[in-house]
């Protein structure tokens, strides 16, 4: 049985989603703030978290940090804000997806759905290692030979089976779907990648978030690039093409 941490300092919010959680077969843990959510983590695995960002002592961007830093878990997180600020950071820290308050349960237990099923099936998910490199190499589709291994471009070169990014020699630290747009791109380079096909590669065919999120990645992957960054073209009205 699948088990979540729900992570709230609203007892009625997290008693819902509990509520709703057992319905759809998951075993449900509770926290009521970040060090408990973090403390929690230590114990335990996870399937996946739900965390508010507002929460007395440890906000919930802190604590997605902290547990991020040490296991992959995928992290939903809940907030009343839903400035393009407060999602490009919550992207950057490693949120998987982003729930505005007020919510539907219903939508969001079918997020939950999608964040476990995907974060099972794709390594792209997981955070750089010798396992979750290899299976990085397995998702993408990499033909394990040496030869194989680097795809190189205009002063960008990905080690797809260590998982890194390299600038000019220095590594770049991309988040999972930084990682997983850039490889994309790359493997496709010169075409024209429309928002559509990019979130059904990286994010899934069952996604149905808003197609800005690709935006807002593309422009947290653009940044940690730097000189490289022109290399990823906008195509105004059709999506975004790397080109040298």
């Amino acid at each position: 049985m699948p088990r979540i941490l729900v992570v709230d300092d609203e007892a009625d919010i997290v008693t819902l989603i509990e509520r709703y959680a057992k319905r759809e077969g998951y075993e449900v843990e509770t926290a009521s703030d970040g060090s408990e959510a973090i403390e929690a983590c230590e114990n335990k695995d996870y399937d996946a978290i739900i965390m508010d960002v507002m929460m007395q002592d440890i906000d919930g961007f802190t604590a997605c940090k902290k547990i991020r830093a040490n296991k992959d878990i995928p992290v939903i997180m809940l907030s009343a804000k839903g400035t393009e600020f407060d999602k490009l950071f919550g992207f950057e820290v490693g949120v998987d997806d982003y729930v505005t308050k007020p919510f539907s349960p219903k939508e969001l237990m079918a997020r939950i759905n999608v964040v476990i099923r995907r974060h099972g099936n794709r390594s792209e998910e997981k955070p750089a290692g010798d396992e979750q490199g290899k299976q990085a190499g397995d998702n993408s589709s990499v033909n394990t030979k040496d030869k194989d291994r680097f795809i190189e471009s205009g002063g960008i070169k990905v080690d797809l089976l260590g998982y890194n990014v390299y600038i000019d020699g220095e590594k770049a630290e991309l988040t999972s779907k930084e990682y997983a747009i850039l490889v994309y791109l790359m493997r496709n380079k010169g075409i024209v990648l429309s928002r559509d096909q990019i979130l059904n590669e990286v994010w899934g065919y069952d996604y149905f978030g808003e197609d800005r999120t690709v935006d807002w990645q593309m422009k947290l992957l653009r940044s940690k690039l730097g000189k490289c960054r022109d290399q990823i073209h906008t195509i105004r009205g059709a999506g975004y093409k790397f080109e040298d």
